[in-house]
């Protein structure tokens, strides 16, 4: 990324006040307060707005996006921490290494998860966990058992084989 690009990207966050009803937008290039839009479309999730400067004429792209709330996660020794779905990902991609899942599916599962724990504005590791553990479920049967038996904390091989036979027995019943 230049240092135009850096300076063309300006975050919702940039807005310095409002008069008359209309949020005031200062320009990168001059830093006078009075820019005008030209042109405005929704893409990839965010308000784009291309913008020129009423004092030095220059243009510029402004993004307005929708600032979340901070999503946390209780974790097993009673601490929170913000919800990393970069984390997340890592773990099932562990899960799915080397079997015929693809990293669109990854995220699609992580963005599930982040979406259903929103509202809520916490959730734990072990919910989490499960949620992960029901689509991987549906997705690949050894990717299930490899989650499971790190964020399940298998400690014998008779976990291992307790959940082999419930996947064996859920597949049967499906049949």
């Amino acid at each position: 990324m230049t240092f135009i690009d850096f300076c063309l990207i300006i975050i919702i966050r940039d807005i310095y006040g409002i008069q008359k009803g209309e949020q005031i937008m200062r320009c990168p290039y001059c830093d006078y307060e009075d820019t005008k839009v030209i042109d405005s479309r929704f893409n990839e999730g965010k308000q784009r707005r291309r913008r020129i400067c009423t004092v030095c004429g220059k243009r510029f792209t402004t993004y307005e996006s929708i600032e979340r709330p901070e999503l946390l996660v209780l974790k097993k020794n009673n601490t929170y921490e913000p919800f990393d779905k970069a984390k997340l990902i890592r773990g099932l991609s562990f899960a799915v290494k080397k079997r015929p899942v693809s990293g669109q599916e990854i995220v699609r599962i992580a963005d599930e998860i982040e979406s259903l724990a929103f509202p809520m504005g916490q959730i734990s590791t072990a919910q989490i966990s499960d949620i992960a553990l029901e689509k991987l479920k549906k997705l690949d049967s050894v990717a299930y058992v490899r989650f499971a038996s790190v964020n399940k904390e298998f400690d014998s091989v008779e976990r291992f084989l307790e959940t082999i036979e419930l996947l064996r027995t859920d597949d049967v019943q499906k049949k």
